[in-house]
C-alpha cells in the first residue's frame, strides 16, 4: 500500500513539475518575442564640461548609438547634463548646430535631463534651456547617474 501511495505522489509531483516548466517556458518565449529576443539596451551619457565640441560629439554619439541599435525601440538613452555644461544648453547661448543635434536625439527617443542643483547654482530655470530638457529625477546629477547604473544602464562619458 505504501508503494502504491508513493508512486501516486511521484506521478502527481512529475505532473506538477511539468506544468510549472511549461508555464515558465511559455513566459520566456512570450518575453523573447516581445523584445525581439533581446533586452533593450540602456545607456546613460554624461556631459559636464564647458567645451561645446565635446557636447556636440556626445550628441553625435547618441544619434549613432540609437541607429546602431536599430532605432529607439531597441535602446533607452538618457543624457544627463550638469555643471559648467549647463551654459552650453542655455537657449540664448547655444549655437544652432547644438540645438539641431539635441532636437535630433530627442526626436529619436532620447531623454535629456538637466541637473537641478546646477540650474540653481547657475540661476538658470528650465525655461531658459534649449527645448526638451527635463529636470533630473534626483536633484544631484551624479546621484541620478549612479541610480541609472544601478538599474543596469551602461555609462558613457565622451
Amino acid at each position: 500500500m505504501f508503494i502504491k501511495h508513493q508512486q501516486s505522489f511521484v506521478g502527481f509531483f512529475a505532473m506538477v513539475l511539468t506544468l510549472v516548466c511549461s508555464l515558465l517556458i511559455g513566459a520566456s518565449v512570450t518575453q523573447a518575442s516581445e523584445t525581439g529576443g533581446k533586452d533593450k539596451m540602456k545607456v546613460v551619457y554624461q556631459v559636464n564640461g564647458p567645451d561645446p565640441a565635446v557636447a556636440k560629439y556626445a550628441l553625435a554619439l547618441i544619434n549613432k548609438h540609437i541607429e546602431a541599435e536599430g532605432g529607439p525601440d531597441n535602446i533607452d538613452v538618457v543624457l544627463v547634463v550638469h555643471g559648467p555644461a549647463l551654459k552650453l544648453f542655455e537657449n540664448a547661448n547655444a549655437d544652432q548646430d547644438l540645438k539641431d543635434k539635441i532636437k535630433m536625439v530627442l526626436d529619436k527617443g532620447a531623454t535629456a535631463e538637466m541637473c537641478q542643483v546646477s540650474m540653481k547654482l547657475f540661476g538658470t530655470p528650465l525655461e531658459k534651456l534649449v527645448a526638451g530638457f527635463i529636470p533630473t529625477e534626483h536633484p544631484v546629477a551624479v546621484k541620478r547617474i549612479a541610480d541609472l547604473q544601478r538599474e543596469g544602464y551602461v555609462y558613457i562619458k565622451p
